[in-house]
């Protein structure tokens, strides 16, 4: 019994030595380096998101008080190399808004070096150039081209004009879609796909282009003036104000379209002459479901703009950091690619919470891993 035993226990023991030890095979090979980076929680200046300068450049000095320009050629500053922005944060994006009689001063006749100049300026600076080409302003020296109001006649108060869509011209006369969709697709045949423009406006009628009045369009006028955009740019993305359901609707029928809004703050500007009503608490709520947009910025971009000035909410409007806070938020919510303040001071008290926007506007990559041989 011992003996057997013993057998038993020396073969064991042999098999524990002739049987081979299975060697360990990494998942990596061994001349491959991997490399797993750590996520850092800086902003970073990716293009085509973040702030934007406005009628300016990197570099430039920013709007004084609660004051801007806009709709005119620009007024170059003197740049001396440096391109940080005091009292505001780096940008990607220069935004350029200007009236079309200055791009068509005489009939067919365009200042395509205004355009060239800018986004030479826009790239030396290390940006690319929104760009809206407003139909007209407000008085006479934003009206549409002297050349377009001799045709027209000097008649100002159409069926559909009043203090809010202050429209200047009537957008159902034929000749309208004819000249500024006409020039909007000269515009087109130019720069669509240009490295340097980021996106275009699509701009059809009210006061500063901001669309006011546009659900009361007959449908083969928006269609007219629509088509000039969605025909003329297939290859740089075009980005409609939220105007009303019918415009916002036909324009992404065409092509994929983002969208806009001028008045992101907007918690009662105007309320007390408009029985309580704000942009923030209804009018944006409201229109991007009922125009269906809610789900836009997956394919577009979505650029919003500043009611006012980050000044004016302060001093004017009495705005504190709960307040500015909430309206990050729903700007968030929202999904917003790009911020216009209008090239205005962000006072110093509320410099942190907007760094903590642009960490989460737009688009992040967090590289997990690479490796090399």
């Amino acid at each position: 019994m011992k003996k057997h035993a013993f057998i038993m226990i020396f073969s064991l023991g042999l098999m524990l030595l002739v049987v081979p030890i299975q060697r360990v095979i990494s998942q990596i090979e061994d001349d491959v380096i991997v490399i797993r980076p750590q996520e850092i929680d800086d902003v970073l200046n990716n293009p085509g998101m973040g702030f934007m300068t406005f009628q300016r450049f990197n570099g430039d000095l920013l709007n004084e008080g609660s004051a801007w320009t806009e709709g005119f050629p620009i007024d170059y500053q003197e740049f001396n190399g440096d391109l940080s922005n005091l009292n505001y944060p780096s940008t990607t994006i220069a935004y350029w808004r200007v009236y079309w009689k200055f791009m068509e001063p005489e009939e067919g006749n365009y200042r395509w070096d205004l355009l060239d100049r800018a986004l030479e300026t826009a790239r030396s600076r290390g940006q690319t150039l929104l760009l809206r080409i407003a139909p007209y302003g407000t008085g006479a020296e934003r009206d549409v081209p002297h050349w377009y109001r001799d045709m027209v006649g000097p008649e100002k108060e159409w069926a559909y004009s009043n203090p809010v869509n202050k429209w200047m011209v009537d957008p159902e006369d034929e000749r309208y879609a004819k000249y500024f969709g006409g020039f909007i697709r000269a515009l087109g045949l130019r720069y669509d796909g240009h490295p340097d423009l980021e996106a275009v406006d699509l701009s059809i009628v009210g006061a500063w282009g901001e669309g006011a009045g546009s659900e009361l369009l007959s449908q083969p006028a928006r269609e007219a003036l629509v088509n000039s955009y969605t025909d003329s740019f297939r290859k740089t993305p075009l980005i409609a104000l939220l105007m009303d359901k019918e415009t916002n609707m036909y324009a992404n029928s065409q092509i994929p379209v983002g969208w806009r809004i001028d008045c992101i703050g907007d918690l009662g500007f105007w309320a007390e002459d408009q029985n309580g009503w704000t942009h923030m608490y209804d009018f944006y709520p409201q229109e991007i479901i009922n125009c269906r947009l809610e789900n836009d910025w997956l394919r577009s971009p979505l650029s919003f703009e500043i009611c006012g000035t980050f000044l004016r909410w302060r001093d004017q409007e009495g705005y504190d950091r709960e307040d500015v806070k909430y309206i990050i938020n729903e700007t968030l919510k929202w999904h917003i690619s790009s911020f216009n303040a209008k090239s205005s001071p962000v006072p110093e008290e509320w410099e942190d919470l907007v760094e903590e926007w642009l960490k989460r506007m737009g688009y992040r990559f967090v590289l997990r891993r690479f490796s090399y041989p």
